[in-house]
């Protein structure tokens, strides 16, 4: 049997992330795609958790940890060293969650995508500061319980949309991805190695506890996402947007929604105002396929 996922491990066993962590997974598929030839730099986040205690490490790669808002500066100033030294074959990549992206890190990645640096910054995507107890953060969906929006008070502002923040940087590539396809994740890492530039790639990754789900549940979620058209996994290269996968016909919002203890509390009305932000998200997501496919052609005529 012929795998398309490379069978080198980059991550140890037996680290302290919780059961059914999809972070773990992320991290774990992201270097298989890249390879040991690569330097990892992360904020505080669950991941600066998981590595374990100095002088310990989960990963079989540099990294260096850095504070919450500067890992973005941090990936700028190990790539330029590699360059001042003749390196232009290392790997960096500025690793982070949501909340250290989108929140505290966005001025240091903004700085950095308008210099044009070259590393690759993934977000991995739990919807909240999970490492200090679920708190809400901008990448929060609406409608989420933590222990900052309460069910009484549940969050009402929509989910930052940070790949949309990044395509109007001007950044060459930038992607979605979900732990649920590893293939498309690894596939767009490898793509995201061999541009020059910053590349930003935001991947789906579940996480039980503060999603209050079953562990075993947590893969189930992720493919939930996709199918649901919840999250779409899509890229945008150079301002041309492309989608790498169509459900058929989505499934029930209903059916995710319904899988975690976090959602537990909406109403039919509630879950109604998500399907047709679905509705409407996918609507202006084929609208800029379209759009910027026709402006490319019509530009290398």
């Amino acid at each position: 049997m012929k795998y398309s996922i490379p069978t080198e491990e980059y991550i140890t066993s037996g680290t302290v992330a919780c059961q059914g962590c999809g972070a773990v997974l992320a991290l774990r598929y992201a270097l298989k795609a890249l390879g040991g030839d690569t330097v990892l730099t992360m904020p505080a986040c669950c991941w600066s958790v998981i590595d374990g205690p100095f002088p310990y490490s989960a990963t079989l790669v540099p990294l260096f940890h850095t504070a919450f808002e500067t890992v973005a500066a941090a990936a700028s100033g190990i790539r330029n060293g590699f360059a001042i030294r003749g390196n232009d074959h290392t790997t960096v990549v500025a690793w982070a969650g949501d909340g250290g992206t989108v929140d505290i890190g966005i001025q240091a990645l903004s700085g950095a995508v308008e210099r044009d640096e070259d590393f690759i910054y993934v977000c991995y995507d739990n919807e909240a500061y999970m490492n200090t107890g679920i708190q809400r953060s901008g990448s929060t969906p609406w409608g989420a319980w933590t222990t900052t929006t309460p069910v009484r008070h549940f969050k009402k502002e929509e989910k930052k949309d940070m790949v949309e923040i990044m395509v109007a940087h001007g950044i060459r590539y930038t992607a979605t991805a979900s732990v649920s396809h590893p293939e498309d994740f690894i596939k767009k890492m490898k793509k995201a190695k061999q541009i020059r530039g910053t590349k930003y790639i935001q991947i789906f990754a579940s996480c039980p506890p503060g999603w209050k789900m079953k562990s075993e549940d947590s893969i189930k979620a992720m493919r939930l996402a996709v199918r649901t058209g919840i999250w779409p996994l899509y890229e945008v290269e150079n301002g041309v947007y492309k989608i790498n996968y169509r459900p058929k016909e989505f499934k029930p919002v209903e059916d995710y929604l319904k899988l975690q203890g976090r959602f537990r509390h909406l109403t039919p009305d509630d879950i109604e105002h998500v399907q047709k932000w679905r509705d409407h998200h996918w609507k202006v997501l084929e609208a800029k396929v379209q759009m910027t496919e026709e402006l490319y052609a019509a530009e290398t005529e």
